[in-house]
């Protein structure tokens, strides 16, 4: 469906990753090897928390219906800002119109959230979910994707108070609803939410099986296995990214968040979590 990453630790310049590491961002719109679509050309979608929050922590965002390749000024952007949170996502449309109100990130007050996957069934779901987001947030809808509702949905049922908890009871209302609708796995995908100071990243299908989804060891445990490798220079101590596929080759420097799991991502380090495990 779609590629996504969400980056965390000392500001960096986005270019960094999103076009000038081995499987960047970019290069993942082209040629996306673990992605269920090879290409992800329909436009994509760039927002970042400032420097400086003197002036408060809300997020910019950026967002093109041109494949992510062919945009000179996502280059010119990346390249001369400085982010110490930012997400990235292209889109691979399943339905939706490719129009810049359907590609993520999304952004209300501090908070973004990004998506890869879908609501299975949606178009049947569709008035039932909207009819139960809170009156005073549904005006600021303004797109016609599956996620922009899963977002309003979970910020109705208390994103903002306790992200796991607010999702988990959003992405449960999208299973009782699709499942009277005769659908059988209503939700599949990855999803990621921040607040401008904590990640969290979430794995969870009700097939459970889920679009695929990593994060980045710790910078001083890859420095400590290869300490030639020059590109590590521009990482700092704390440098921590998420990922729908790795960003690189190099053995060990990604691992693959477990299925039915919630990874966080703050200033302690990572924190993995059960996300609806019935086992659990």
């Amino acid at each position: 469906m779609c590629r996504w990453l969400a980056y965390w630790g000392e500001p960096l310049k986005p270019s960094e990753l999103i076009l000038d590491t081995q499987h960047s961002l970019v290069a993942q719109s082209l040629n996306s090897p673990l992605g269920a679509e090879t290409v992800n050309g329909d436009g994509f979608g760039f927002g970042w928390y400032p420097e400086d929050t003197s002036h408060g922590n809300v997020p910019a965002l950026f967002h093109s219906i041109e494949p992510a390749w062919h945009d000179e000024n996502l280059r010119e952007l990346t390249s001369s800002i400085a982010s110490p949170l930012f997400f990235g996502h292209v889109r691979a449309a399943a339905g939706p119109p490719i129009q810049q109100s359907n590609c993520h990130p999304f952004r209300h007050e501090n908070w973004l959230f990004m998506h890869n996957g879908f609501l299975d069934g949606f178009l049947k779901m569709k008035r039932d979910l909207a009819f139960a987001i809170d009156p005073s947030l549904y005006p600021l809808i303004h797109g016609t994707t599956d996620t922009e509702v899963l977002f309003y949905l979970a910020l109705t049922m208390g994103l903002q108070d306790d992200p796991a908890a607010g999702l988990a009871r959003a992405i449960r209302m999208v299973e009782q609803v699709g499942q009277s609708k005769g659908i059988q796995f209503p939700m599949q995908g990855t999803v990621a939410v921040s607040d401008g100071s904590t990640l969290w990243a979430f794995r969870y299908s009700t097939s459970h099986k889920s679009r695929t989804l990593y994060h980045s060891v710790d910078i001083p445990e890859l420095r400590e296995l290869y300490p030639d490798a020059a590109r590590l220079e521009v990482f700092g101590e704390k440098a921590k990214v998420v990922v729908s596929e790795p960003l690189t080759d190099l053995p060990g420097a990604f691992v693959e968040v477990p299925e039915s799991t919630l990874a966080i991502v703050d200033a302690s380090g990572y924190h993995h979590e059960p996300f609806l495990d019935e086992a659990a």
